[in-house]
């Protein structure tokens, strides 16, 4: 697991309050929330879009905690062609889009996207790891759980085919697994959801499931 990010609490509080509520001109607001996806769920958004754009993400740039790949950071359609037009993110097609999705998950990060009230699919996706990103740093460090919200679904695991490998303890940014006495516990109420336990488990132990 990474450390601690070295954002300050008051960073971590502006930062996440400018991305749920965004003051526009006119006098009326533009409500959002941060939400987690897993990579099926990714990767169908990214074959619906219409343009994707792919920058590199603004907090590992930032704080430079973790070796973590940088140019993964999605933007689609009309958020693609504004970060293109800043010279912040490059045009890619649904290919270089999906290699870059895959390789940030195998790396280990969480697929958060940036939803709009009102609007069904997401302009960016981010790839976060909890040593730099805002957003997590806040949720493990300060005790922030609102700062993203979970995805639809949740790990479940079969005890009886689970060996204590510990590798799902190495990829859950959430801290929601750990070691004990050579076992794996694992504490459903911080799981956010994110897959990244399931994809890596040797012995298919672990599943998602549809949250009650």
């Amino acid at each position: 697991m990474p450390e601690d990010s070295d954002w300050t609490k008051k960073e971590l509080e502006d930062q996440i309050g400018s991305m749920r509520a965004v003051t526009v001109p006119v006098n009326m607001q533009i409500k959002g929330e941060q939400r987690i996806f897993v990579l099926a769920e990714m990767e169908k958004i990214l074959k619906e879009a219409r343009l994707i754009a792919l920058g590199e993400c603004g907090c590992r740039k930032k704080l430079a905690k973790c070796d973590k790949p940088l140019d993964v950071c999605i933007t689609l359609d009309e958020s693609a062609e504004d970060e293109t037009k800043k010279g912040l993110s490059r045009k890619v097609g649904l290919t270089e889009a999906l290699e870059a999705l895959k390789r940030s998950h195998k790396a280990g990060l969480v697929h958060v996207a940036y939803m709009i009230e009102g609007k069904q699919k997401p302009d960016l996706i981010c790839s976060c790891c909890s040593c730099c990103c805002h957003s997590l740093s806040a949720l493990i460090r300060f005790g922030m759980p609102n700062a993203v919200a979970t995805s639809k679904y949740i790990a479940q695991d079969d005890p009886e085919k689970c060996i204590s490998c510990g590798k799902c303890v190495e990829r859950c940014q959430f801290r929601a697994r750990h070691m004990e006495d050579g076992k794996k516990i694992f504490d459903k109420n911080r799981c956010f959801g994110c897959g990244l336990c399931q994809t890596t488990c040797p012995t298919k132990t672990i599943s998602l499931m549809a949250r009650a």
